[in-house]
Parts: structure tokens; sequence; C-alpha cells
């Protein structure tokens, strides 16, 4: 049996629950949201590690639509984020489209039909008019390819594959990887481990993070009424201002990496392992990270940073280049996201059968991050380069949700079968977007997830959000073509053909 619908969505996390309610907003009943997870939640459902938490401020890291609104708590942590998308859902009437442990595994565009085809893992075939894949960027997990891993005796796994059976009490650990999972980790294992060793790669440019909770100033100030929006605004405006110019190396850069550099000198005092965790480029080369006991955490009796290179992995423990044997009960990845594997693994065909991950084989490209030519009909939300290092990904989501409900207006509008974005538009934008990420410092040699295994850089935005929007505050007939169905060639009455006439559209 077929179930037929007229959208679908993929993915539970905030872009796919955002999606939801605008569908629902707009008055769509007829679609359904794809979860292979057991509840809602993407990357906070998934990560449940100690000290999980997010460096945005949690009147930012919320819908516009559901704004936070707590005078007490500023940063949130992962159980208030999963608490809070579990509780739109169920405020926005979305629990009956949720079709969770269902995993999608295949994608085909019906060309006849102008419909799509979905296969999920468990045999079930969906037809819908649109499909969405809301799966965020970083959902798999990675772990290096290091030599012997598989020889290790005792419990080993990922950080967003937080092994809760395991007591880590007294027992001696390794930390393989010096990213933001391991950065808020560590502080919460050391003080219960015996011994934690710390493999580090390359060091990470840190700043201190203002505390979790208000203080009785600002939790006064924020019963003010509109004080929560007038602060909200103010982050949004902040994060453009004083972050969003350091991936350019812009005004704020060299104050940044000054006080990034005090920060590190004031809080280790050891010249040695002070030298270890000093970069040797540039800050904002890879994601700026924000912490407070990271640096501290470092210089305890029990707790070994190790910079020489991993050799092998052994039964017992960690070999690095120099001989050196650490003994390990327990091995734990803070190793990051294949974020620049997009889709990954869901195979996509488009029209005529032609091959997404194919296409994407040098590294993935998409319109603003949410569309690409000859796969009709289908939207990407956090999709290529649409990740923004300096501010909330959450508002990322909501403008490129904004732009696709444009789309099936529009398509509705008009009463074409498909829609698809213009090779035209696509090409301006490309060459906009790589003119663009030239004149940034993640071009740099610095390894970062930003990158694909070519060193294109694949997944931040490189401008601040409000140049995002700026860039999708454009009618969808300015980038997107009408595909009719049965042919699979684009209509000589589409947007592409008036390119000359209504500008450049969203590629400006």
């Amino acid at each position: 049996m077929v179930l037929d619908l007229k959208v679908v969505v993929v993915g539970a996390g905030f872009g796919g629950i955002g999606m939801g309610v605008a569908l629902k907003r707009a008055g769509y009943e007829d679609f359904v949201i794809l979860e292979k997870g057991d509840r809602v939640g993407g990357v906070w459902r998934e990560n449940t590690y100690p000290g999980c938490d997010c460096d945005v401020p949690s009147h930012l890291y919320s819908f516009s639509f559901a704004p936070y609104r707590s005078a007490k708590q500023r940063y949130p942590g992962q159980e208030q984020i999963l608490s809070y998308l579990r509780q739109v859902a169920d405020d926005h009437g979305l629990t009956p489209h949720l079709r969770l442990n269902s995993a999608l595994s295949a994608a085909t565009y019906l060309d006849d039909l102008a419909r799509w085809e979905l296969t999920t893992t468990d045999g079930e075939t969906i037809r819908a008019d649109v499909v969405i894949f809301a799966l965020g960027q970083l959902h798999r997990p990675y772990i290096p390819s290091i030599q012997g891993r598989d020889l290790f005796a005792g419990p080993a796994f990922h950080t967003a594959r937080w092994d809760h059976h395991q007591d880590l009490r007294g027992r001696d650990i390794a930390v393989i990887g010096t990213g933001s999972s391991a950065v808020q980790l560590l502080p919460q294992i050391a003080r219960i481990a015996g011994r934690v060793h710390v493999y580090q790669r390359t060091p990470q440019w840190l700043l201190p993070k203002p505390a979790r909770e208000f203080g009785p100033v600002s939790r006064l100030a924020l019963h003010v009424p509109g004080a929560h929006q007038v602060y909200r605004r103010a982050l949004h405006r902040g994060a453009d201002t004083l972050l969003a110019p350091i991936m350019h190396r812009g005004w704020s850069a060299r104050p940044a990496q000054w006080f990034a550099r005090a920060y590190l000198h004031r809080r280790v005092t050891d010249p040695g392992l002070r030298a270890a965790v000093t970069p040797d480029y540039p800050i904002g080369g890879k994601r700026i990270i924000f912490d407070n006991a990271y640096y501290s955490t470092l210089a305890r009796h029990n707790v070994k940073l190790v910079t020489d290179p991993i050799q092998r992995i052994v039964a017992d423990g960690v070999e690095t280049v120099d001989g050196a044997h650490r003994r390990a009960d327990i091995l734990i990845y803070a190793t990051g996201f294949r974020a620049a594997e997009f889709m990954v693994p869901i195979s996509v065909r488009g029209r005529g059968g032609q091959v997404l991950q194919e296409q994407w084989s040098d590294g993935a490209d998409a319109f603003m991050g949410l569309a690409v030519p000859g796969y009709p009909n289908a939207f990407l939300i956090a999709g290529p380069n649409s990740f923004t290092p300096a501010g909330s990904n959450p508002t990322m989501k909501e403008y490129q949700i904004g732009y696709i409900m444009e789309c099936l207006r529009w398509r509705e509008e008009i009463d074409a079968p498909a829609i698809e974005v213009g090779a035209t538009a696509m090409a301006r934008y490309r060459n906009w977007l790589q003119g663009a990420i030239a004149k940034t410092i993640w071009t740099g040699s610095v390894n970062s997830w930003f990158k694909h295994a070519n060193g294109r850089v694949v997944n931040p935005w490189p401008g601040t959000t409000r140049s995002f929007a700026r860039m999708l505050a454009h009618h969808p007939a300015d980038a997107f073509t009408v595909v009719p169905a049965g042919t699979g060639i684009a209509s000589k009455a589409s947007a592409d053909a008036e390119q000359t006439d209504r500008g450049e559209g969203a590629s400006r």
C-alpha cells in the first residue's frame, strides 16, 4: 500500500519542527514529518554526554514564533532544548503528523507524475508532491580511522552515542579530540575519573562564556514589558556586528584574538601547557568555542594533555608516535561529525534519474542552502553553506522555511506541477558564494568540519544572518522555474528566462 501525501518533511529537529509549524499555520494538514529516532530533537536528542549545552543564549536559540521567555537562565542545556522542542511540537499540533522510528532510505522523483516516491528503511512507500529534507549538518558521528581502533578491549563510544551504563568513577579515560564536545565534557568527567588523557590534534580558540544564569539586576530588567524582545534583538544584532566580521578578518578580529589570548594567559599559568593550547592560526579559522572551565580542567592533577599524534590504539590504551603508551579503561571519541556529507545515507534521484550524491562527490552546494537544479519540488533546510558560526542557526532555518513557504504558495498560485531552482540563478549564486568564501578566513590550511575532504568550504554561511535574510527577500519567480510533468524539461515560461528583466534576484 502506498501512502499518498502533499508534503513530507524529513527530520524532526529545529528545521523539521519549524517547517511543520509553518505548514500548519498555512493550512496544510496532509503532511507527515519522518523521524528516524524515537523522539523529536535532532542533534539535541542524539547528544546526551555530561555537560552538553549550547553556546548561543537561549533567547536567541529559539523560534521567533515561540521565543524563550525565562528571566532566570541565560544559556540552555541539552535537556532544556529538548524539552523546548517537544513543547513547540505539542503546542502547535504536530504530534499527529510525526512518524517516529521511520528513517528514509531513498527519494526518487517520478518525471511522469511530477511527484516524489519515498522509501523508508522498513519498506514503506510514500508518494508526495513535495519533499523537504531537514536533516541538519551535525547528526552523523565521525570516528577517525585510527590503526587498531577495533582492538581496544574496553568500552569505546562517540560523544553523540554516549553509553550511560558506564561508570567513569576512578577509571582511566582517553578522550580523543578537543572540539566543542570535549571542552564541555572534560570538566564533568575529570571530577570523578581516575586519570584523563586528552589527545589534541589542533588547539582551539576559546572565549569566556557569560554566567549560565542571569544576575539579579538582569532578572529584574527582564520583567519589564517588552524586555525579552529587546534583549533578543540586541543579541541578534550583536552577533552580526561583533562576531560575523571575524570570519573576514574584519574590525573585531584583532580585538577578539587579543581577548582570547589574554583569557588563555590568565587561565593557563604553566608555560608548557599554555604553548600547547595556543592556536597557530587566526581566530575564526575554526568555530570559536565559548567556555569557562576547560583551561582550568587541563591543569588538574589527574588530567594530561597529549599533543603527540596517535600512532595506534591497542587493547589497553593508546600509543603515540613518540613511542609512549598510555593506559585507558574507556575510550571516548569527541571527534565531531561528518558534517560535509550532506543527505547521507539517503539515496536521492532527481529528474532523468540523476543522482544527488554523484553530483556532490566533490562537495555539496545548493541555492541558498535550500534547493538544487534538477530536483523539482524538493527543498533543504540547513543545507550546504547555510550554517552560521556567528549567530543563531534556528534563525537561519526560519529564514529558509519562510522562503520555502513562499515557493509552495507560488507553485499553487500558478498551478504548476513542479518548480525547481533555475540553472542561471544557481550559477549566479554559486559565483557570488565562491567569491564571498574566498574573502573569509576559512580558506586557510587549518583542518575544520567546515570543509569537504578536498578542502572546499561547504558548511558555513560567509555573511551575517541579516544578509542571509536579505538574499531570500525576493519572489521565488526570480530564481525558480516551472517543470511540466512528463517531460523533465524546464518550461520556457520560467523565471530563469525572466532573469534579465527581473535582475539577479536572490543571487544579489
